[in-house]
């Protein structure tokens, strides 16, 4: 007889038969995903943070541990020839290093600052990467140090700046208000940048209370110290600009022989106007002068008129070819933009043409001016820097000359040198005359202010070399006084000296 099985009492079966293995409970599970979904989330927010906003919150000004790791080690120095001119120096606070500045007022021009608080300048700016250790190009393992945040030592930056050149233009500036370039024009090498009255770089490199009072002096000092004016002033050229205006009326062929009649007439009335050009001696009220007898007088009458012979569009050319008009002239530290309209009237023009106008330019681009009569016509880019290389010495970059343009023949260049020439053996500028050298150059006394009731300004721009020598002169010259005490307030009495010296400082063999 066959037996039925019965089945064992399951679930809502009231019996109470053996049991399945113990499984895992609703409330157990959601725990369980609960914090896989945590963990998960909290992945994607640490990737979110330290991969896709890690720059946002690195420069985020609350984070200070990009601040603390830059000022952990010494920065890399700035050297002019082999010499440190900026150094670091232990704070035993919470950053470990400091800028310093050995001869801080002598190269401030050249340097800048680096500041704690106030963040970095100049070469001290442009350059900052590679002196703080974090330029990519010192890098071993860049992978590697992207990773742990390694930080390479500093790098080091060569200047092209000549010691003896840079400390004469400092001392023949003395108190006055005002700045000095000078180029080596057959590369466009910076032999000296000076600007006055200057400052200390180091009095307010950290984040003491001391420091922040060192800056608010400076910045409420009404002379601004702080003002480079070799590389970001303009002033009015005054007649060193009949050098560009010159160039211009020989390229486009309205004076073709420099000791001919120019046709020039006197008086020279504007055109347009009822108003006489006049001049700053009665030697040049005279007719139809030649323009080695205008350049060396500083004849306004002539030069305003063969300026507006040569015509706007030939004048701005000129003037553009020698840096006017550029807003993007780095050394590499930006130079403000000279200018020279390109929108005038003839008056306008007319008054351009001697310096005067709206016409302004820095001490840098008229060292330009002078470098590219003295190069046969072909101006350089002007540069700051030699070189980079690694702490240990080892090249990163070497810098190479380049050309900006070529602004005049070789043929118009001759021509131009021997009207500064004659300038500075005969004439307004021999202040400037050196023995043994052969030296060009052009004064200039710039009206300002209204009714040209400020002080005038003293410029005079310049090249030399020794005498007999056929090679590109080794240094021209830039200076500009924009305020002096002195009774003689001209180009010739106030500038001159100062490019005499710094040229001597250069034809010595200084370095």
């Amino acid at each position: 007889m066959l037996r039925r099985r019965r089945r064992p009492p399951g679930p809502g079966t009231g019996g109470s038969g053996p049991q399945g293995p113990p499984g895992i409970s609703t409330t157990g599970r959601r725990a369980g995903l609960f914090c896989v979904l945590l963990t998960v989330l909290l992945g994607v927010q640490a990737t979110r943070v330290q991969f896709f906003q890690a720059k946002r919150y690195d420069h985020n000004p609350a984070n200070q541990r990009p601040a603390i790791l830059r000022y952990d080690q010494p920065r890399g120095p700035i050297l002019v020839g082999s010499d440190p001119v900026t150094g670091s120096v232990p704070t035993g606070g919470r950053f470990d290093y400091k800028r310093s500045y050995p001869d801080g007022p002598l190269y401030a021009a050249v340097t800048g600052y680096s500041s704690q608080i106030y963040g970095n300048t100049q070469l001290e700016g442009t350059e900052d990467a590679l002196l703080s250790g974090t330029d990519s190009r010192l890098a071993g393992w860049a992978l590697w140090d992207a990773l742990s945040r390694h930080q390479d030592p500093g790098g080091q930056v060569h200047t092209t700046i000549n010691k003896a050149a840079q400390q004469a233009a400092m001392q023949g500036l003395g108190n006055q208000k005002g700045a000095v370039a000078a180029i080596e024009p057959a590369t466009g090498r910076i032999l000296a940048l000076a600007s006055t009255p200057s400052y200390d770089p180091g009095s307010f490199a950290g984040s003491a209370n001391a420091d922040q009072e060192a800056w608010t002096k400076l910045q409420a000092d009404p002379d601004q110290p702080m003002l480079n004016r070799a590389l970001r002033q303009t002033y009015p050229p005054g007649s060193t600009f009949k050098v560009v205006t010159a160039a211009a009326a020989l390229t486009a062929g309205v004076v073709t022989d420099v000791n001919a009649p120019t046709g020039a007439p006197w008086p020279y009335v504007m055109p347009g106007t009822t108003t006489t050009l006049v001049n700053d001696t009665t030697a040049c009220d005279r007719p139809n002068l030649d323009l080695d007898t205008a350049m060396t007088l500083s004849c306004n009458s002539v030069m305003g008129y063969l300026g507006v012979q040569t015509g706007l569009d030939k004048m701005v050319a000129t003037a553009q070819k020698f840096g006017f008009n550029d807003a993007r002239l780095d050394t590499p530290v930006r130079a403000a933009r000279s200018n020279f309209d390109t929108g005038m009237n003839q008056s306008q023009l007319a008054l351009s043409s001697i310096g005067q106008f709206d016409t302004a330019a820095t001490p840098l681009v008229m060292a330009m001016v002078a470098a590219g009569v003295a190069d046969n016509g072909t101006v350089m880019y002007p540069q700051l820097v030699d070189k980079l290389t690694r702490s240990d010495g080892s090249t990163v970059q070497l810098m190479q000359p380049r050309s900006y343009s070529q602004a005049m023949s070789p043929v118009v260049a001759g021509q131009v040198q021997q009207l500064m020439t004659d300038v500075v053996d005969n004439g307004t500028g021999r202040n400037a005359r050196i023995d043994g050298a052969t030296v060009g150059g052009k004064t200039g006394t710039a009206q300002h202010g209204v009714d040209n009731s400020g002080v005038p300004y003293a410029w005079f721009i310049s090249w030399a070399k020794p005498s007999g020598s056929t090679q590109v002169p080794p240094v021209a010259v830039a200076v500009v006084i924009a305020d002096s005490d002195a009774t003689d307030v001209t180009g010739g009495g106030l500038a001159a000296p100062i490019a005499r010296s710094v040229m001597q400082a250069v034809l010595g063999g200084g370095s």
